[in-house]
């Protein structure tokens, strides 16, 4: 059993932690897509042998054990900002370091604070979504190598189908507290454009947004943006 401390402001405390009770493998697969059940996987990252790959707002760590595992990055730096889900990392797949290290810390915190470390950089409806961009990605380049790549999945529209926002604007989403009352946490569910302005006055260069759309379609469903950028030289 999976037993996880928190403070009052963890709004992940409960994320993942009913999967985290009977569900301790490390994944066959990767995706990106909101359903996390086909598409493209951790070949748009490119070839991770020797690589030093971060997982920002990784949560239980699960795409990172993916990558430790089913590739050979020099190690993989999983990132979050939770104590409930870095616990829920620790003990799930802290068998996995040296090359797997879990970190507790905000995103932007953690990228300041390692200039020119990474390799690679992604998210996966994690940091990117719930991060005013306008502070991660700056620090996204300054923790990249030159020429290192920044990939992440967000959400091409709110889940149920209202628009992405047109300019950098967040929306307030349901959150619960470690004691289950019902709260609101920021998340940026922006359109394509705004992504690549972003992006680009951040110091990234070969942008790419795709539209990965749902295989299913429901009150609780999303199409995917599938972002990719590299840090100018």
């Amino acid at each position: 059993m999976v037993r996880v401390t928190t403070t009052p402001s963890d709004l992940w405390h409960h994320y993942g932690r009913t999967r985290a009770e009977h569900d301790r493998e490390v994944p066959d697969a990767f995706h990106w897509i909101w359903s996390q059940d086909s598409g493209s996987g951790p070949e748009v990252l490119g070839d991770l042998s020797g690589r030093v790959v971060g997982d920002l707002g990784a949560g239980a760590a699960r795409h990172a054990a993916h990558l430790v595992v089913h590739h050979e990055p020099a190690q993989v730096v999983a990132v979050d900002a939770s104590p409930g889900q870095y616990e829920m990392a620790a003990a799930l797949f802290g068998h996995l370091a040296p090359r797997l290290r879990i970190v507790s810390c905000d995103a932007v915190s953690h990228l300041n604070a390692t200039a020119n470390t990474y390799d690679v950089l992604y998210s996966v409806f994690g940091a990117v979504d719930f991060t005013d961009p306008r502070e991660l990605l700056p620090a996204a380049v300054v923790a990249l190598r030159p020429g290192g790549r920044l990939v992440f999945s967000t959400l091409a529209h709110y889940v149920g189908g209202a628009p992405a926002q047109p300019d950098v604007v967040a929306a307030a989403v349901p959150a619960r507290t470690p004691q289950g009352e019902a709260t609101a946490m920021d998340r940026w569910v922006l359109q394509e454009h705004v992504w690549v302005k972003v992006l680009d006055e951040a110091g990234f260069t070969g942008i790419s947004v795709d539209m990965l759309p749902s295989a299913v379609r429901g009150p609780r469903t999303a199409d995917t943006l599938l972002v990719s950028a590299t840090r100018r030289p």
